[in-house]
């Protein structure tokens, strides 16, 4: 028998070279949702595109992607 499981969604982000992972709010929410309710607590979110979903491992995946801070 196939057994179906609803995988959790994680969000990440690169400050600093550190990867953050940020956990879900509300599943309810759109990843626009959730990037704007943690930019509140990390700034550099309010400027940032989303990238994902990709699962990888036991997660669905999303990026909020960044330019500030680079050169070029």
């Amino acid at each position: 028998m196939l057994k179906s499981d609803i995988l959790p969604r994680a969000f990440y982000f690169k400050q600093g070279g550190e990867e953050t992972r940020l956990a879900d709010p509300n599943t309810d929410w759109t990843a626009e949702q959730v990037m704007g309710f943690y930019s509140g607590t990390y700034p550099i979110l309010t400027n940032a595109k989303i990238e994902g979903p990709e699962i990888k491992g036991d997660e669905v995946r999303y990026s909020f992607m960044t330019t500030l801070g680079t050169k070029g």
